[in-house]
């Protein structure tokens, strides 16, 4: 793996940005995209800036650089990409004990369709997981397959070296943004 510099995230960290960008870019209906490690902790985001808090509206209306809106002006779960990583952590761990307790084998993909959104997680690597918050008319098929592609290209590079620079650069965002004199 290239270190990264000081100069800006290696080229393996730079190439799953794009991977993300092109499924979110490329798939109509996905509102939201998360990678979460294996320990529940948001990896990778869609979202520009995935620790934006909300304002203090009554709408809960967000800062710029949200998520797309669906229909209707709502954004996906809660609006943060950190919201989506807790749900596909739960979801993941849930299944995974479903798998156990029924003998049968590892958890692949799980797709959950509601009336207003459907939510995709399909496993990575190592207990990594790709979130996928769609649309409710988003075609499931599609979107599962462009996961997959994602799934196959970026498995093999999210190595643990990789997953720390990730977590790092999240948490270096997180202290920019809760730093004094930053915009909330």
């Amino acid at each position: 793996m290239t270190a990264p510099s000081t100069f800006g995230p290696s080229s393996e960290a730079r190439n799953l940005h794009w991977l993300l960008t092109n499924l979110v870019e490329e798939v109509p209906g996905i509102l939201s995209v998360a990678v979460v490690s294996s320990d529940g902790l948001l990896l990778l985001s869609s979202d520009p800036d995935p620790v934006m808090a909300r304002t203090d509206s009554p709408e809960g209306a967000r800062t710029a650089g949200a998520p797309r809106a669906r229909a209707g002006g709502r954004t996906g779960p809660r609006g943060s990409a950190a919201d989506l990583a807790t749900v596909v952590s739960g979801i993941g761990s849930l299944t995974v004990g479903a798998a156990k307790l029924m003998d049968s084998g590892p958890v692949r993909h799980t797709m959950v369709a509601m009336d207003e959104g459907s939510l995709f997680v399909m496993s990575i690597s190592d207990g990594s997981l790709l979130g996928v918050h769609g649309s409710a008319d988003c075609d499931m098929s599609v979107v599962a397959y462009h996961m997959a592609l994602f799934v196959g290209r970026a498995g093999h590079v999210l190595t643990p070296e990789l997953r720390s620079e990730l977590r790092r650069s999240l948490e270096n965002k997180s202290l920019e943004n809760e730093s004094p004199g930053s915009p909330r």
